[in-house]
């Protein structure tokens, strides 16, 4: 939402600048996202006249004016065919600065001088979406005489700043000036000047143009208010509305138009104009549309709607889409003499679906879908009726209709005084809690121990006693309470033993130099491409998001890596030399597609790292980390399959017969993908799966009290079977008499056949029950041998 400091202090007086009031603003909850100057740098910028407009002696299309600018005539050359003589228009002189930085100097063109330019709305530096289409093109005619030479920011209100804020969905009251203004009255302590709404006259009796309105679909539309204006007369609104408008992000269309979205900005109610004479029977019917029935919008497209959609109908078809957009067929235009302001009440969820359902956003179903106070709808509607008088648009016909199904009414929250400093952490007395609410336009009446606070219906999110202590927080200020430790059931308990296990995993990789990530679960279809997933891979198997936030974001990831590698290809073009990173994050599994139920979530690890790494660092960190976990025994059966990772320098990982994850090189198509040319090594393993597998247990070994005996074994074997498997085999013929198993050294080459290997181990033997005697250590080892021979077919290396 856009506020403009100007139109904000029509209602507070306050000599503030925008720095400090936005960041008052903040600390008390309206966030502000920016402040955007009206000027933009512009100087030198003054009123004109033309005098006389003569045609360039040299040029077919261009023109020589003579400008008054008030101390002097100046002969400009322009371009522009939307001008004559005895226009007003903005003029910038020689040594003038416009937006952007653009320095006006002294020119020749096409043999002639000029002294300086005529300026268009958009060379000051106003936005092409919000100037008035009758505009857009050409120079800016002024809407009447202003004192030549007077500066130009003067007159269009380029004065002052515009506060740009978020507005969060539980505020709906903020998206209004007089929202905006009654939350900074309670940031500053000042009173606000509500707008002052009369009307000097009115003529006849609305029953004399309306028949009725009925509604039919009472759920939907709680409030329907209209009044009538008659001999209107469209054209452009006064300059003062339309740079309102304009500062605010809006663009002037006409009087009544721009009357109505003043009123909607200002008050937060929207409001919208029917032409009268082109309503069937003069009745207005608030109902659910026809299935299949269709409306033309006022932007042209015909629209089909559905039962679930809340139509403004006369007797015989639509005429607007409630609380969304009007209809063509009954839009104001400049043959129009009489017209309906409707201000109405409808149901934020439907015109959130049908918003949602047509793909059509409007200003008024922005606010309609997060909820406005009913009893708006008066005010806002004699507040048109206001200002069309005022401008001499039209005249006001006496009486109205309102037809107010179910009257909201203020609501009663009773407030324990000590629960609110309990709850805050804070000291706050009696008397500052009660100035606070009522700063915020809260009733408060006091009583013995709590106090009986009555919420105005404008606050819709003021339902329970927390809401209030949520306000007295804030407004006297979150950055003010101080900190304090936890207190209470909320630090009492245990962490589920998932949670035990995560936490103790990101210890570990912390430890071991790992930084961890947090990427989105939305992923572009085109990553599976990008690490060359083939194209029946069960991962390429994902869901479809319904309302993406774009094609970056259109699917729930089914696997880490894509992300893992996005986070190293940023770092590595950031000329970060070396990245260590890992990531405990969920993938989605659909049961079926479409699907039909919740998809399966699985816990996944992933690890990333680049920079004077190898294979073996990152297997080493896998290792650390399962050792840590109380897991052993896993093995690493090399994979030359898997189209993401280098063929021969990647492994599946096993335990017992499931599949824990898979480790390796990133193959060199893949890190092209990624315009990396360092090597990439990733593994990836199932979380979940180690969370059933870890053991934290630890048990107690006192030292040994007898020697050991180390034997060293070296045999010659196929170079397929894998060292695990040789461990697993010495240790289960060790008759418990085997402390560890070493591995020291593993050859290939001269004196070993080429399809050989020798691997030798270190074993120490020892019992924690007696001395060992040479001959019992040399009968188990030589029955280790032995088993070796007949399982592996392996040799002593001589």
């Amino acid at each position: 939402m856009l506020l403009p400091m100007k139109w904000l202090k029509d209602y507070i007086d306050i000599d503030i600048d925008s720095k400090e009031l936005s960041d008052k603003l903040t600390l008390t909850g309206s966030h502000v996202e920016s402040i955007i100057p009206l000027d933009k740098g512009i100087k030198k910028v003054v009123v004109g006249k033309i005098l006389s407009i003569e045609k360039h002696p040299n040029a077919d299309k261009l023109v020589i004016t003579t400008t008054d600018v008030g101390d002097e005539k100046l002969k400009i050359i322009t371009g522009a065919s939307n001008i004559k003589e005895g226009d007003y228009v903005p003029v910038a002189l020689v040594g003038a600065r416009l937006p952007g930085g653009i320095k006006i100097k002294k020119s020749k063109l096409r043999g002639e001088e000029s002294f300086g330019m005529l300026c268009s709305l958009d060379e000051l530096g106003i936005n092409d979406n919000v100037v008035p289409k009758e505009q857009r093109d050409g120079i800016f005619i002024l809407d009447k005489e202003y004192p030549l030479g007077m500066d130009i920011k003067d007159i269009l209100g380029l004065n002052g700043d515009v506060i740009e804020l978020e507005i969060t969905p539980n505020r709906p009251d903020c998206l209004s000036i007089i929202g905006m203004a009654r939350e900074t009255c309670a940031t500053f302590d000042k009173k606000i000047k509500y707008p002052e709404i009369s009307i000097r006259k009115e003529e006849e009796s609305i029953n004399n143009y309306v028949k009725d309105v009925e509604i039919l679909d009472k759920d939907l539309c709680n409030r329907y208010y209209a009044k009538v204006i008659k001999d209107v007369k469209i054209e452009s609104s006064p300059l003062w509305l339309q740079t309102r408008l304009m500062e605010a992000g809006v663009r002037p269309i006409n009087n009544i138009v721009d009357v109505t979205n003043y009123v909607m900005l200002e008050l937060g109610e929207p409001i919208h104009a029917f032409d009268l004479d082109k309503i069937k029977d003069e009745k207005i019917i608030v109902r659910r549309a026809l299935d299949l029935e269709k409306i033309t919008t006022i932007d042209g497209v015909e629209r089909k709607l559905n039962s679930s959609n809340l139509v403004i109908a006369d007797s015989e078809k639509p005429i607007a889409i409630a609380g969304v957009m009007g209809g063509l067929d009954s839009e104001v235009t400049s043959e129009t003499k009489t017209i309906l302001i409707e201000a109405a009440n409808f149901n934020s969820k439907s015109v959130r679906l049908t918003s949602k359902l047509l793909n059509l956003r409007t200003e008024a179903s922005a606010r309609f879908e997060k909820g406005i106070d009913p009893n708006l709808c008066e005010s806002a509607c004699n507040r048109v009726c206001q200002l069309v008088e005022e401008i001499g648009a039209g005249k006001v016909i006496g009486e109205y209709i309102d037809k107010y199904i179910e009257k909201v009414m203020e609501k009663v929250i009773i407030l324990k005084i000590d629960k609110v400093n309990r709850l805050l952490g804070t000291n706050i007395g009696k008397d500052d809690m009660i100035d606070i609410l009522e700063r915020l336009e809260l009733k408060v009446e006091e009583r013995e121990d709590d106090l009986e606070v009555i919420v105005p219906t404008f606050r819709l999110d003021l339902e329970e006693e927390v809401d209030l202590i949520e306000e007295i927080g804030r407004i006297y200020g979150f950055h003010n309470i101080k900190n304090e430790p936890l207190r209470g059931a909320l630090i009492r308990g245990d962490k589920p033993y998932d949670k035990v296990i995560e936490d103790k995993a990101k210890s570990i990789l912390k430890g071991l130099g790992m930084n961890e990530i947090l990427t989105y679960s939305f992923v572009s279809p085109r990553v599976y491409d990008k690490i060359k997933l083939s194209e029946d891979s069960k991962k390429r198997k994902y869901i479809k998001i319904m309302n993406p936030l774009g094609e970056d974001y259109s699917v729930m990831r089914t696997i880490l890596i894509p992300n893992a590698m996005d986070v190293l290809a940023r770092n590595y073009n950031y000329g970060v030399e070396r990245a260590f990173i890992y990531e405990i994050g969920n993938i989605f599994i659909p049961k079926e597609l479409p699907i039909k139920e919740l998809p399966i979530e699985r816990k996944i690890l992933s690890l990333g790292m680049y920079g004077d790494v190898d294979y073996y660092y990152i297997k080493g960190v896998v290792d650390t980390l399962f050792e840590r976990l109380g897991i052993s025994r896993c093995k690493y059966l090399r994979e030359e399959n898997h189209p993401t990772f280098h063929p021969g320098r990647t492994a599946n990982i096993f335990y017992k017969d499931k599949v824990l994850g898979v480790i390796g090189e990133i193959h060199p198509d893949v890190l092209e993908n990624y315009h990396i040319k360092e090597r990439v090594y990733i593994s990836e393993l199932d979380f979940d799966t180690i969370i059933e597998i870890a053991n934290l247990e630890r048990k107690y070994r006192p030292l040994a009290k007898y020697p050991a005996i180390t034997r060293d074994l070296a045999i010659v074997l196929d170079r397929e079977i894998l060292v695990k498997d040789i461990e697993e085999k010495i240790l289960e013929n060790g008759e418990d008499l085997i402390e560890k198993v070493d591995l020291f050294d593993v050859y290939m080459g001269k004196q070993i056949p080429e399809d050989k290997k020798s691997v030798a181990f270190s074993i120490t033997y020892r019992s924690s029950e007696r001395t060992l005697k040479d001959e019992e250590v040399t009968k188990v080892h030589n029955n280790i041998i032995n088993k070796l021979e007949e399982t592996f077919k392996a040799n002593l290396r001589s």
